[in-house]
Parts: C-alpha cells; structure tokens; sequence
C-alpha cells in the first residue's frame, strides 16, 4: 500500500491584530509630522499678506507726502475705507497707522512728520509665535515680534 505524502496545515492569511496596531501607530506618527510642517507652512505664507500691506501701505504714505508734506493717519487719504485697523487679505493680519512729529510714534497725531505701521496677527494667525506682529516705520526700519530675528521674518 502506498502512503500518501502529507500535506502541511494551511497558513493563516491577513495581519495579526499586533502587526494592525503597529502599523496604524506608524501613520499616526507620519500624519502628525505631516499636519504639523503643512500648518507652519501655512502661517508663513501667510506673513506675506502682512510684508506687502505694510510696503504697499508705506508707498502710499511716502506718495501723501510727497504732495503733502506730511504723512496722514486717515485712511481715506491713502485710499482706504472705514478706519484703522484694517483687515488686509485673507483677514489674518490687521494694519494700523500711527503718525506723529517724531518717531518713536506714541500719540495719534493725524499728520505729521513719521508713521509708524503695525501689522498684528488675528484669527488662527495669533497661534504665529515665530514672527507674531510686523512693523515698518518712515524711515524704513523693519522689526518684528515674536522668538525669530526680523531679517528673517521680513525676508
């Protein structure tokens, strides 16, 4: 009689529920990473809005003066609606003006020799500590709050 050769049991097919765990700790970890570099990266695009509403805000203050000879605090005069602050772009960062005979800009003077501009984060951009608040005054001076340097805030 012959002897038929014996077959191993089958294997069973998928994931252990041990491997599952794994495996969905790892994405996990991967997302978090993920969403953690798109929301900076998305703040810091953001920083954008407020550097090109304070220049072109400056350009128009320096185009008052020019037929002036004085700056102005009304945003009407420098081709606005309603008052300041504005909100510029997407509504994350709002504009203000402060003039005055010299700066630094303390009082609200209404014309005078020096502005000071001031972009402040609102929305989910206060969340911004890296570069929170931007600032540009007539003589061109750039400076930032928040944990990073200015020149690498406004560049």
């Amino acid at each position: 009689m012959a002897t038929r050769p014996h077959r191993p049991a089958a294997t069973p097919a998928g994931f252990t529920l041990v491997e599952l765990m794994v495996t969905v700790a790892i994405v996990a970890m991967l997302a978090a990473l993920a969403v953690a570099g798109y929301t900076s990266q998305v703040r810091k695009s953001r920083r954008t809005e407020a550097r090109s509403a304070l220049l072109d805000l400056a350009a128009r203050q320096e185009r008052f003066n020019s037929t002036n000879s004085s700056y102005t605090d009304v945003p009407a005069n420098l081709g606005y609606s309603g008052t300041f602050p504005q909100s510029v772009g997407s509504g994350y960062y709002q504009i203000s003006v402060c003039v005055s005979a010299t700066l630094p800009c303390g009082t609200d003077a209404g014309t005078g020799a020096a502005f000071l501009l001031t972009a402040t984060p609102a929305g989910t951009q206060v969340k911004d500590t890296t570069c929170a608040s931007f600032t540009l005054d007539s003589t061109g001076t750039q400076t930032v709050t928040g944990t990073s340097t200015a020149s690498s805030c406004w560049n």
